[in-house]
């Protein structure tokens, strides 16, 4: 009998959202294995499919750019240690400038982020004056840096408005030239979206199969299906998979503007006015505080 400590049980709450004794119950059930117990969790339904692990308590801001040309983008999250900080107009300053810096060297990482040139010097020498200055540590967490280069298209972005909390960033190319005013105001739709919708991918296409075999065996694990027959069940849980990754891709998700339609048909409507084909490549969503960065590319 693996004895099943109360650190395991706060963990898998944590990450569940469930109930102590459910997810002790759970634990004893799958023998200590942590990820079986999260699963007996979601197939007795007491689980969230999309439930996150525990959040870092980060303060600060998530800020971006697009150049005007529409054809470089960033997006940041930059951490203090407290809200005040993050609103004071000092901390505001300090994002701009570094986001200034991102966009004008597009980095590929923090690191490199950090030895960009930025007024003053670099962009760690302003990190550091404005620690001597706040008496706050103060992070530049993560980055993301897009650019079309040569390739027609547009990017977008949409930080949400309340406190800088949430953004994301989108890159669309297109079948053949179109101006930013034409396209603009479409990409930063669909950027909004990604904040409010949350996807977990671009398309189902580049959902990994493991992922979609183990969301197979969680929903056919189900008491509901136990008494169907094999055909039915199959049936059943093939359009509940379907269903479960239509909430996830980006593509699939009925479109935040209007329900109606999918984020997929919103873009491929734009291009039809447009008279070019429009097909999103890569995004990246920032939550502040968030354990795991939510992004995704093409598949490289």
């Amino acid at each position: 009998m693996v004895e099943i400590s109360a650190s395991m049980v706060k963990e898998l709450r944590e990450k569940s959202g469930a109930a102590m004794m459910d997810c002790k119950k759970a634990l004893v059930e799958a023998a200590g294995d942590f990820e079986k117990a999260f699963e007996w969790l979601r197939q007795k339904g007491v689980a969230m499919a999309s439930k996150k692990s525990a959040r870092t308590a980060a303060e600060g801001l998530i800020v971006g750019q697009v150049s005007q040309d529409g054809k470089k983008g960033v997006l940041l999250e930059i951490n203090c240690e407290t809200d005040f900080v993050a609103r004071n107009e000092q901390f505001v300053e300090l994002t701009k400038q570094i986001s200034d810096a991102a966009l004008q060297s597009q980095p590929k990482s923090v690191e490199e982020l950090l030895k960009a040139k930025a007024p003053g010097g670099t962009v760690e020498a302003l990190v550091t004056e404005a620690i001597a200055k706040t008496g706050e540590n103060i992070v530049v967490r993560r980055l993301a840096s897009f650019q079309l280069g040569s390739k027609n298209g547009l990017i977008g972005l949409y930080v949400h408005a309340l406190g800088g909390k949430m953004g994301a960033i989108i890159e669309v190319e297109a079948s053949g030239p179109v101006a930013a005013e034409k396209l603009g105001n479409a990409v930063r739709e669909l950027a909004m979206h990604i904040v409010f919708a949350k996807p977990q991918y671009l398309e189902r296409s580049q959902v990994p199969n493991e992922i979609v075999e183990n969301e197979r065996r969680i929903e056919s694990g189900k008491a509901d299906l136990a008494d169907k027959k094999p055909e039915i069940r199959e049936k059943i849980v093939s359009g509940r998979v379907d269903k479960i990754f239509a909430e996830r891709c980006l593509m699939d998700q009925p479109f935040v503007r209007d329900s109606a339609i999918t984020a997929g048909k919103f873009l491929s409507q734009k291009g039809s006015e447009l008279g070019i084909t429009l097909k999103p490549t890569h995004y990246a969503l920032f939550i502040l505080g968030e354990v795991a960065e939510s992004s995704n590319g093409s598949g490289g």
